[in-house]
């Protein structure tokens, strides 16, 4: 099956700031994909690109087999949250569901008023009035309502306290079960990703790091403990992530191709979280050693 959204050399520059740098990505369908990296990584920039809010600046992209926003057949296959969970404060939850059932031609009113009155929302109540969880409710049911095939969705509970957030992701994780829609859920909160992802993409410093299902590449990963090594020494098909060393011992993170057969280290499994720090560190660093060299130059 076709990739649900398949981008190829895809960057975005403002000026001579790189926003998003040379992405190339193929998610397969079906998954629900977490998007982590830091603030400023590129995950906005590459969804608003993927929903049709930015064109890139080099490279390619098809979402569904299409191109972003490329007419209301288009239009009609995705639904997108964004990252400030937008609402007209002045409309009513009843009035911002006849809008969408107004531009919304696949539009399911069963769907809305069902998750309105699941939520105990009073559907006469101003979006201005409702709680930032109650409003990140309600933008996710228009864009639920709407029957899309791909839901993306942009930190839609980063301004959330925990109640609100847990509440928002069992809504998104009962429509998945009901549905079977994709899903990119983009986040920097790793503990929220893991309740509902099966599928993770690393973008730190405008640069996918790594992508792929998340029970493959937590099985791909490990981490070595052991006596002071030098990482050049490791077996073929060993690549360091990330490590630290005391005098007498070495810490790594690596990935490797191969079970790890050496008694001289001890070899642990890593979590999610690791994982996503490890590349993230890994990415700071070679941060750090390109801009020395553009100094030294």
């Amino acid at each position: 099956m076709s990739p649900v959204l398949q981008a190829e050399g895809l960057s975005k520059r403002y000026g001579r700031r790189l926003a998003l740098s040379d992405c190339t990505l193929a998610i397969p369908p079906g998954r629900v994909v977490g998007l982590v990296g830091p603030n400023g990584a590129g995950k906005t920039t590459l969804l608003h690109i993927a929903v049709g809010l930015l064109r890139p600046t080099a490279g390619r992209i098809e979402v569904l087999g299409g191109q972003p926003a490329s007419g209301a057949a288009q239009l009609a296959k995705v639904g997108f949250v964004a990252q400030d969970t937008p609402t007209y404060a002045g409309l009513s939850i009843a009035d911002h569901l006849r809008f969408g059932a107004h531009t919304n031609p696949g539009w399911d009113q069963q769907v809305a008023d069902d998750r309105i009155t699941t939520l105990g929302l009073d559907p006469s109540q101003k979006a201005g009035k409702l709680s930032g969880g109650q409003r990140a409710q309600l933008a996710l049911t228009l864009a639920i309502a709407k029957r899309p095939d791909l839901l993306i969705l942009d930190e839609p509970v980063a301004r959330l306290d925990p109640l609100a957030r847990r509440e928002f992701l069992q809504g998104l994780m009962a429509y998945i079960a009901d549905h079977g829609a994709g899903v990119i859920l983009s986040s920097h909160l790793v503990s929220d990703l893991e309740r509902v992802c099966d599928y993770l993409i690393v973008l730190v410093a405008s640069r996918v790091r790594v992508a792929g299902e998340v029970d493959d590449l937590l099985a791909g990963h490990c981490r070595l403990t052991g006596a002071r090594r030098d990482p050049a020494d490791l077996p073929k098909g060993v690549e360091v992530i990330e490590g630290s060393h005391t005098d007498r011992q070495s810490t790594l993170i690596v990935r490797s191709t191969t079970p790890i057969d050496d008694p001289s280290f001890t070899v642990e499994q890593i979590t999610l979280e690791d994982l996503v720090l490890a590349y993230m560190a890994q990415a700071a660093t070679g941060a750090v050693r390109t801009a020395a060299l553009e100094t030294q130059r």
